[in-house]
């Protein structure tokens, strides 16, 4: 199996150190080099182990059959644009199971008309991962609601809608909300 866990722990700036701590239970940087550079075999645990110390999906860190990729030309950075010093590429997000999706109508907040937004379902006992994220929200009725999720206390979710001048909504514990994982922007 092939992977890409440097790639993604490069893009996301990360250290080995810093991947090896988010770990659950921690780990050692040593132990993720190894897995990160074929020395280890990559068990499925470790692999989903790794995932959610990167904040991303299982299969965002396997080279899939088929799967296409975009190679970088360029890093852009507040020096400008510069070559990178070893090939890297782009992977094409892979949509799993528990995905939704929200499509932009019009711009609002930090999202312009056009946009797709991935978002990740969370049953209700991992509710607080999504603190300070935008989420969607089923409510009653076939309605639902998007903002910025605030907190969560006594059963009831604050959450704060992006319009500008909105007021906080508090819904009483949904049986699922959906944090914003990946943002699609045609330009």
């Amino acid at each position: 199996m092939i992977t890409r866990i440097r790639d993604v722990r490069k893009a996301k700036g990360l250290t080995l150190e810093d991947v090896a701590m988010r770990c659950d239970p921690p780990t050692t940087a040593q132990t993720i080099g190894r897995l990160e550079t074929g020395m280890r075999t990559v068990s499925v645990g470790w692999l989903n182990r790794i995932a959610n110390a990167l904040g991303v999906s299982s299969a965002d860190l396997v080279d899939m059959p088929g799967q296409e990729s975009v190679a970088i030309a360029a890093l852009v950075g507040p020096e400008g644009a510069r070559a990178p010093t070893h090939p890297q590429a782009i992977v094409a997000p892979v949509a799993s199971a528990a995905m939704v999706g929200v499509r932009v109508l019009a711009s609002i907040g930090d999202y312009r008309g056009g946009d797709e937004i991935w978002c990740e379902k969370i049953e209700a006992e991992d509710y607080g991962r999504a603190l300070n994220r935008d989420v969607l929200a089923p409510r009653p009725g076939g309605r639902f609601l998007f903002g910025r999720l605030l907190g969560r206390e006594a059963g009831m979710l604050h959450i704060l809608p992006l319009g500008a001048g909105s007021r906080q909504q508090v819904l009483a514990d949904p049986p699922w909300i959906a944090a914003a994982t990946r943002l699609i922007r045609t330009l």
